[in-house]
C-alpha cells in the first residue's frame, strides 16, 4: 500500500453521508473544510484531486425538517435537489479558502454506461483537472428513475476512478476499516490491514449498514474496491475523522484497509479494451499511419485514414485496419463515422472547418487504443 498511495497522481475520495453530515445532523463544515484543507495540500504536491460526496439526501431531509429517510422515491429526489443546493455551495467556500476551484458534476450509472456520455464525462473531468479545479461529484439522485440504492456513491467511487483512470481510490468511512467479522458482535474479530481486491473471502467478511443516514455498508466498499481494481487502482478504506487521513495516506503511511489491485493500470485498460468490447465499424488507414501506431506508440490522426467503413458513432469501438484489411487495433472513436468521412486525410487545423466545431485531434487517442 505504501508505494500504491505515495506514488498516486491522480486519485479520487469518496466520503460518506454520515461523515458529511455528522450523522445526519447537517453538513459539517469543519469536517468539510478539514477534508478540503488536505485536498489542497495534496494539489499542492503535483496530485489530482476529485471528490465523490454523499450527504444531498441527508442535508435536505434536515433542511425540509425530515426526522426519517422517506421511503418515496419523489420524496427522496425532492430531498436530493434541496440537500443539493447546500453540498455544493460548501465545497465551494470550503476550496475557496485555499485558492481552489470547485466543480459541481451530476452524474447517473446511465451516464457511465453509454459510451458517448462516458467520453463526454471523462473529457470535462480530465479539463477540470487540468485547469487545477476539484470536480465535486454526486449521484443525481433527482433525476433517476429507478430506486435509489444502498451505495450507490461507493459504486460511483469506483466507476469514476476508472472513468479519470485513477491510481488510488479513497474511500472516507465512519468506520476504521475492514473487519474479518463485525467487532461489535464477535470478539475474535480481527482487522484487515491489507489484502488483493476481488477475493472472495472479503465479501464474506463485509458487514451492512452502520448508520441510520448511510446507506452503504462495508460490502458495498469491498465490491467498489474490486470494480476500482479492474482498472488498476488500489482502494483504502479509511476513518474519515483521522487526523490528516489524506496527507498520511499519501505520505505512505498505513491507514486503514487497503485493498491493492492486482492487475497493473496499464495492462487492466489494455485486457478491458481488447476482450469486453465489441467493434461497430472501421477505419483504414496507410502505412505510415500503421508504423506510427506499431512501432512509436502514437495516437490514431484522421489525416493517416484512408478509408472508413461501417456506421458508428463517438465513443462506439472500432477497428484500426491497414490497406490489406488486417486488423491492426482496436479502439474508441472520437468522432462518429459521418464525422471521419468528412476529416479522413485532413489535417486537425481544417476541423472546424469541416465540422463546424473543433475536437479532439486524433480519431482514437492511444489511451483508447489497442494493437492487434
Amino acid at each position: 500500500m505504501t508505494d500504491a498511495l505515495k506514488n498516486a497522481k491522480r486519485i479520487v475520495i469518496k466520503v460518506g453521508s454520515s461523515l458529511v453530515t455528522n450523522e445526519g445532523r447537517g453538513l459539517d463544515a469543519q469536517a468539510i473544510g478539514n477534508w478540503c484543507r488536505q485536498m489542497a495540500a495534496l494539489a499542492g504536491q503535483g496530485r489530482e484531486v476529485v471528490m465523490v460526496s454523499s450527504g444531498a439526501v441527508a442535508e435536505g431531509m434536515k433542511r425540509l425538517g425530515w426526522a426519517a429517510r422517506p421511503k418515496e422515491i419523489h420524496e427522496l429526489q425532492a430531498a436530493a435537489a434541496v440537500g443539493q443546493m447546500g453540498l455544493a455551495q460548501i465545497y465551494e467556500t470550503q476550496l475557496r479558502h485555499y485558492d481552489m476551484g470547485s466543480a459541481q458534476v451530476l452524474l447517473t450509472h446511465a451516464d457511465l454506461a453509454d459510451r458517448e456520455r462516458y467520453l463526454n464525462a471523462r473529457s470535462t473531468l480530465l479539463t477540470l483537472l487540468r485547469l487545477k479545479v476539484v470536480p465535486v461529484i454526486n449521484e443525481n439522485d433527482t433525476v433517476v428513475n429507478d430506486e435509489i440504492k444502498f451505495g450507490d456513491n461507493d459504486t460511483l467511487g469506483a466507476l469514476v476512478a476508472n472513468l479519470v483512470e485513477a491510481d488510488a481510490l479513497i474511500i472516507l468511512t465512519d468506520q476504521k476499516g475492514l473487519y474479518s467479522a463485525d467487532p461489535r458482535k464477535d470478539p475474535d474479530a480481527h482487522f484487515i490491514d491489507e489484502a488483493e481486491a476481488g477475493t472472495p473471502e472479503l465479501e464474506r467478511m463485509a458487514g451492512g449498514a452502520g448508520s441510520s443516514i448511510g446507506r452503504g455498508g462495508m460490502i458495498t466498499k469491498v465490491l467498489a474496491a474490486k470494480r476500482a481494481a479492474s482498472s488498476g487502482a488500489t482502494t483504502v478504506i479509511a476513518w474519515g475523522r483521522e487526523p490528516d487521513v489524506l496527507l498520511r495516506l499519501a505520505a505512505g503511511e498505513a491507514i486503514g484497509t487497503a485493498l491493492t489491485a492486482s492487475t497493473p493500470k496499464l495492462a487492466a485498460r489494455k485486457q478491458w479494451m481488447a476482450d469486453h468490447l465489441q467493434f461497430r465499424g472501421a477505419v483504414v488507414i496507410d502505412d505510415g499511419a500503421v508504423a506510427k501506431l506499431r512501432d512509436e506508440g502514437k495516437s490514431l490522426l484522421p489525416i493517416g485514414m484512408v478509408e472508413v467503413q461501417g456506421e458508428f458513432v463517438r465513443g462506439d469501438v472500432i477497428a484500426v485496419r491497414d490497406k490489406s484489411g488486417n486488423e491492426i487495433a482496436r479502439g474508441l472513436a472520437n468522432y462518429a463515422s459521418s464525422e471521419a468521412r468528412l476529416i479522413a486525410r485532413k489535417p486537425s487545423s481544417e476541423f472546424e472547418r469541416l465540422l463546424g466545431f473543433t475536437g479532439e485531434p486524433e480519431m482514437i487517442h492511444r489511451d483508447n487504443l489497442v494493437l492487434a
